[in-house]
């Protein structure tokens, strides 16, 4: 019987204790390895038992029966001793949105190509920070999803239709933080703040159905209403797409909240608690942690760390 413990700090307590009783019963570790040293069949190596050093078969199955009720008992007071045992104590949060969960910077709304948040502003970012080691935060934003539409001038953006393949990715989890909206405020797709609210409960009725939570069971879910579009006069490229955008943008939040009532999940209205940046549509870094502390305050009461 051999066993052998990781170089791993927080297990420093198992190493110790099983080395000591280790050369209790027969001469020790490898002092490289940390593998419990055995003699040959027959017995166990341990001057202390005579000249031959050696222990007769009965007393090794009771010193080895002493072992393992020592390694069991080290084991359980070192929970992180398990990396199973670790890995199952973390909770899953996906985060799925769209250039606002992605980092797109205001600023950058007229170069050739976004420029995005480094993930320490990010709210996804914050969010995580917030959560701290006992939460896993995973990011899915793309630049220009939408909740249910096709766009016909981006590939790949329907939202409907890349979900499913995210949450099988992703599974277990065990809270979805759903975002989107925004993008279906474009001309292109002519649909009103109540329609736009029907592609989102689709979304969420497709998560909470779905078997991509813990145990095969749905996720939870918290839906978070998009923030109000604000002033593009300085870009009329950006505006022309949004014709409406500002009006139909604040229209938003009761729909959302009435969808979230209905479907009994976690909401916040984040027009509440910021606002765009210079373009009228995306998050400065102020705005990222306003939004990731509040939401970590909601996914903190929906999983509580210690649940």
């Amino acid at each position: 019987m051999a066993w052998i413990f990781a170089d791993n700090t927080d297990n420093t307590f198992a190493a110790d204790n099983t080395a000591k009783f280790a050369e209790r019963f027969n001469g020790g570790t490898d002092a490289h390895t940390g593998v419990v040293k055995e003699g040959e069949s027959g017995g166990t190596q341990n001057p202390a038992f005579g000249a031959g050093g050696r222990m007769s078969n009965t007393d090794e199955k009771r010193r080895k029966l002493e072992f393992d009720e020592l390694f069991t008992f080290v084991e359980s007071s070192c929970p992180r001793f398990d990396e199973r045992h670790h890995a199952r104590l973390m909770k899953n949060v996906l985060c799925f949105g769209d250039s606002n969960t992605w980092g797109f910077k205001p600023d950058s709304i007229s170069l050739p190509y976004p420029e995005r948040h480094p993930h320490d502003v990010r709210w996804t970012g914050i969010l995580a920070r917030e959560l701290g080691t006992s939460f896993r935060v995973i990011e899915e934003g793309q630049n220009g999803r939408t909740t249910v539409h096709d766009d016909p001038f981006a590939l790949a953006r329907n939202g409907k239709t890349v979900l499913p393949a995210i949450l099988e990715s992703h599974k277990p989890l065990d809270l979805v933080v759903l975002m989107l909206g925004t993008n279906d405020l474009k001309a292109v797709f002519g649909v009103s703040p109540g329609e736009i609210a029907t592609g989102v409960k689709m979304l969420a009725q497709m998560i909470l159905g779905s078997d991509a939570g813990i145990g095969n069971k749905a996720p939870k879910l918290l839906l978070l209403c998009p923030p109000a579009i604000g002033d593009q006069l300085h870009l009329p490229d950006v505006a022309a797409k949004f014709p409406t955008g500002q009006k139909d943008s604040r229209r938003l939040p009761k729909y959302y909240e009435a969808v979230a009532s209905s479907l009994g999940c976690g909401f916040l209205n984040t027009q509440t608690l910021i606002e765009p940046g210079s373009d009228g549509i995306h998050l400065d870094a102020a705005a990222h942690g306003r939004l990731g502390k509040a939401v970590a305050a909601l996914v903190k009461s929906i999983l509580p760390p210690d649940a």
